[in-house]
């Protein structure tokens, strides 16, 4: 197990992520809204590397609006910061009304598709093209790649290589420290023109701009407009479908008292100050439905162990919910008053009381076309 003060998946990665609750909080305000606005697109940009601990649960987009405004700063000067936010927030709304449904096409059919299978190039960092194959490597080691870098990769692989979204989308959650369901496929659908009326491209010069490269001769060394009409690279052709399972940690069934409620916790919430006044049983549960349909590396599952001890008294449990219902159940309890969860679309399916999240924009419900409509709605609220 990784020391709690210092998670690093890889000696050789430069990106460390503290597990620590004081750490984490430490980056969130040291955060720099102005210059992340103006450098956020690049790879060496004034990135905050929040994105773990917000998918994770362990603080929210609401907490991180609310230190950096607390500094001083007027919303009107820190909008890009603040879009990038609620754009985390506009997909979870996104979520909760598709539902299940997802996981398929949102507003149109994906268009000019080949294959349904993960490029093997991309699998490999094996592509040719420098600022690509190097942040793919980073992926691996850390756990983390820069969110322009995954537009990169969703284009190449969706728009250029003509592979279905699906399963290529998958591949990347499944190695992502911060990977959010939503967050992760409504951007892949965004970059293939599912869920936008077109489809982002990009060519050699603008990866050198953004990646710091000063690469040539590549296949993306193009005009968009060859780029757009091109056949399929010779080495993006090849493909197949990647093995993705989740190791899960075997543990044993939880000493708990009946005589208490149960707080279930879950890998999209680890809220150390959750109910902390409170008398109660607390279970990080781990269940191998969810992990069958969303699979994980098991760098993530390491990560989420570490974030856990923060949490006092928390027992890590490798079950379904239908059995920590059973626990009640069976002692003639009632499961509705004596299961505690957090509402989210991936745990609808937990019986008993469901606590609400904590919101940025907490009037802004239900299902917007588009995240400018949705910002529109958002921005009465913070002006």
């Amino acid at each position: 197990m990784p020391e709690q003060d210092s998670y690093v998946i890889s000696k050789t990665s430069s990106i460390h992520f503290p597990a620590d609750y004081d750490s984490i909080l430490q980056r969130m305000h040291s955060v720099d809204p102005v210059l992340y606005g103006k450098s956020r697109n690049y790879i060496n940009g004034a990135v905050t590397y929040l994105s773990p601990y917000i998918s994770r649960g362990v603080i929210t987009v609401k907490e991180v609006m609310d230190a950096v405004l607390q500094k001083g700063y007027q919303p009107v000067e820190i909008e890009v910061f603040l879009k990038e936010l609620a754009w985390r927030e506009y997909f979870q709304r996104v979520w909760q009304y598709a539902g299940s449904n997802i996981n398929k096409d949102i507003k149109q059919p994906q268009q000019a598709v080949m294959h349904h299978h993960m490029i093997d190039a991309v699998n490999n960092a094996r592509t040719g093209v420098q600022g690509l194959d190097t942040a793919i490597k980073q992926l691996y080691n850390s756990g983390y790649i820069h969110n322009h870098v995954r537009m990169y990769l969703a284009s190449v692989i969706c728009n250029v290589g003509k592979a279905y979204w699906l399963h290529p989308s998958a591949w990347l959650y499944y190695h992502l420290l911060d990977g959010d369901i939503a967050s992760n496929i409504c951007s892949w659908q965004w970059v293939c023109g599912t869920f936008a009326s077109k489809k982002y491209y990009f060519n050699q010069d603008n990866l050198n701009k953004y990646s710091n490269t000063n690469q040539q001769n590549t296949f993306l060394d193009k005009s968009y407009e060859e780029i757009f009409t091109m056949p399929v690279p010779a080495v993006l052709q090849s493909n197949s479908m990647v093995n993705l399972q989740t190791q899960l940690p075997h543990t044993p069934v939880p000493s708990i008292s009946l005589n208490k409620p149960t707080l279930i916790y879950n890998t999209y919430n680890l809220d150390a100050k959750w109910r902390i006044t409170e008398d109660v049983n607390r279970v990080l549960l781990l269940e191998p439905s969810h992990f069958n349909q969303h699979p994980v590396s098991q760098h993530v599952i390491e990560f989420v162990m570490a974030l856990a001890k923060n949490i006092n008294n928390l027992f890590v449990y490798t079950g379904e919910i239908a059995e920590v219902a059973s626990w009640y159940t069976n002692a003639g309890m009632a499961v509705e008053a004596n299961i505690i969860s957090k509402e989210h679309p991936a745990f609808a399916h937990y019986p008993g009381i469901k606590d609400d999240r904590h919101w940025m924009y907490p009037s802004v419900t239900g299902y917007y076309p588009s995240f400018f409509s949705y910002w529109k709605a958002c921005k009465k609220f913070l002006m």
